[in-house]
């Protein structure tokens, strides 16, 4: 019985999918799989009995990523899952920038007591008054899911999108709608777009992109949207900016003490994903990529370990190595094996960064010895045999 412990609630329709041999457990240290979303791993000790970790969400700054590589944990994400509901959100997030929508809502709810309130708006709503976002040019930085989706949504607008992704996927590429400009310079989005949204990973190279220098190149009068991460832009050069009247709005989803008293910006308390649907969505997701890890050593989705996927075992066993990518390691796997009289009838070796992965189908199922020598090879960090 293969057991799973659920950090933070995870939708029914996830856990659902879980089949006789698997069970929920409220003991962390039995689990050989752990379901979370935004709760925080960092400080956390991970069992000796852990394979996996499945983040219900497409952010991993709240897992340990390369400590869980180092100790043979395959660490998911769900991609896409949740991009319908970000992708709302982003265009709820531009409209409400374009058009004074919640300061008019506050308008009437201060002069709900008037009687003549239907004649009094006539007067006021004019400074209230916006822009149509039709005709308007959106820069899109990052052209994954999720961007993709607001892409062609805001081409069905009538917008002329602009869109800047150096690592576009094949897949992200045939999801576009051949009306989006793809752009190879990002000055080109900062110099020439009305509205600029982000949907980037958060990394060395993407934290506080958007900050003085990026603000200076763009538009008088320009809206920036952030839904992606809180640290993507640089708070204190986004406020100036505010002030100065360069940028009209900031619609940011992630508040905090220096958002959220930046005069100009919408600040949104986090909603992005946060629809029945995307939860339920991503729930799916991870559940069903942490089985296929289990059951059949497969990853998809990972955020620390190369995609590998070999289908179901039809073989006597399989055998799955997380190592270190150096020289050798191959040969050195495939040579212990055959010291022990195990033909291989199928493997495949993928590496990211540091680390990789080898997967192989054995005609024979490996003595306990066999798998303590695999172990014992240097830049090895988990041997598992699936049966």
């Amino acid at each position: 019985m293969r057991k799973i412990h659920c950090i933070n609630a995870i939708s029914k329709y996830g856990t659902n999918l879980l089949t006789e041999d698997y069970a929920l457990t409220d003991d962390v240290n039995e689990a050989e799989g752990i379901l979370v979303r935004s709760a925080s791993l960092h400080e956390m000790q991970f069992p000796a009995s852990l394979l996996a970790i499945a983040r219900a969400g497409a952010g991993v700054n709240n897992i340990p990523l390369d400590a869980c590589a180092q100790e043979g944990i395959v660490v998911f994400n769900t991609p896409g899952a949740n991009a319908n509901g970000v992708k709302e959100l982003v265009i709820a997030g531009m409209m409400l920038a374009s058009r004074d929508i919640i300061g008019g809502i506050e308008w009437c709810k201060a002069n709900k007591e008037d009687a003549n309130i239907s004649k009094s708006v006539e007067k006021s709503k004019k400074a209230f008054a916006g822009t149509e976002i039709k005709g308007k040019k959106l820069g899109v930085i990052g052209l994954g899911a999720i961007g993709a989706e607001v892409a062609n949504v805001a081409v069905s607008l009538g917008m002329e999108v602009y869109g800047y992704d150096p690592f576009i996927s094949v897949n992200a590429a045939w999801m576009l709608s051949r009306s989006v400009k793809h752009i190879g310079n990002l000055d080109t989005i900062f110099q020439e777009c009305d509205f600029i949204t982000v949907h980037v990973p958060a990394m060395e190279s993407t934290k506080g992109m958007i900050n003085k220098a990026a603000l200076d190149q763009m538009k008088d009068g320009v809206v920036v949207m952030n839904f992606a991460r809180d640290t993507l832009v640089n708070d204190d050069d986004m406020a100036e900016a505010l002030k100065s009247g360069k940028v009209k709005k900031y619609v940011t989803d992630f508040p905090n003490p220096k958002s959220s008293n930046m005069e100009g910006a919408i600040v949104i308390p986090h909603l992005g994903a946060s629809t029945e649907e995307s939860e339920d969505n991503c729930a799916k997701m991870a559940v069903l990529e942490i089985m296929d890890y289990l059951e059949n050593g497969n990853i998809k989705n990972s955020v620390n370990y190369p995609a590998c996927d070999m289908g179901v075992c039809k073989t006597a066993s399989r055998v799955a190595v997380m190592h270190l990518n150096v020289p050798n390691m191959i040969g050195q796997i495939t040579g212990t094996l055959a010291a022990g009289g195990i033909n291989i009838s199928d493997m495949t070796n993928k590496s990211r960064d540091k680390y990789a992965y080898t997967l192989m189908d054995l005609e024979n199922i490996p003595d306990e010895m066999t798998v303590q020598k695999l172990n014992a090879i240097q830049g090895v960090l988990r041997v598992r045999v699936i049966q």
